[in-house]
């Protein structure tokens, strides 16, 4: 069973508002592949990962679309509803399927008017966010196809409770805005130096200080904004119970 608080941001408040919000909420199953929402949606919830990721992608006009921010148990998706909007211009997708604690937007409206630790915790959190879409961008300008894949990969293992990721290389690659044979040969390159072991559908971690050593700095600027805006609650449970 999935608690509310293993969720970075929920874990994060004071234990009085979680004790008044954390009833609230309701547990949903996210499936892989699904849309939360697509663009100019009216939002009707926010969604709290706990087992699950969804990546903000934007949609181009021909169909084609690449990921601007991904999201796991570290945040939260539909910012939207706090900042004054209503609709969004991005689709919502579920990238690796599980669980997420679901609000509704009258709640969480509510609870930024009202309660200051979660008026702090979301606006924390919205300033990591946009550092990760801006520092994506740098890294898909300015840095190789090896090097954005080891970015990728590790932003989805702090957004997972293993080191294994059920994925797809063509997923990937749409994500990333670049063609499959790129990502299978970069892929390839990170297998043969033992630092990933790769089937169909499924991608396994073998050496995450590997990882780290190929990747571009990237990667260690978003995590490190991370920390510092929202540190790990020390009561926070990692796993499941």
């Amino acid at each position: 069973m999935f608690a509310p608080d293993q969720n970075r941001l929920l874990a994060t408040l004071p234990p009085l508002d979680q004790e008044r919000l954390f009833s609230q909420l309701q547990l949903v199953q996210l499936l892989s592949g699904t849309a939360l929402y697509e663009s100019g949606n009216e939002l009707r919830h926010a969604y709290f990962p706990v087992s699950s990721t969804v990546s903000m992608i934007y949609v181009m006009e021909d169909g084609s679309y690449t990921e601007i921010a991904l999201v796991g148990r570290e945040g939260m998706i539909g910012h939207s509803l706090f900042m004054g909007g209503t609709t969004v211009s991005h689709r919502a997708m579920v990238t690796s399927g599980g669980y997420a604690y679901r609000m509704k937007d009258s709640l969480i409206r509510h609870e930024f008017r009202h309660s200051v630790p979660m008026q702090q915790v979301l606006l924390s959190y919205t300033q990591a966010l946009l550092t990760q879409m801006a520092q994506s961008a740098v890294c898909n300008r300015h840095h190789s196809l090896d090097q954005q894949l080891c970015r990728w990969l590790l932003m989805s293992l702090d957004r997972h409770t293993s080191n294994i990721l059920l994925t797809t290389q063509e997923m990937i690659s749409n994500m990333l805005g670049v063609r499959r044979e790129g990502v299978t040969e970069s892929a390839g390159k990170l297998q043969a130096a033992g630092v990933i072991s790769y089937r169909r559908g499924q991608i396994t971690v073998l050496d995450r200080v590997g990882l780290e050593q190929k990747c571009c700095e990237c990667y260690r600027v978003v995590r490190n904004e991370f920390d510092r805006l929202l540190p790990e609650p020390s009561h926070r449970r990692l796993s499941a119970a």
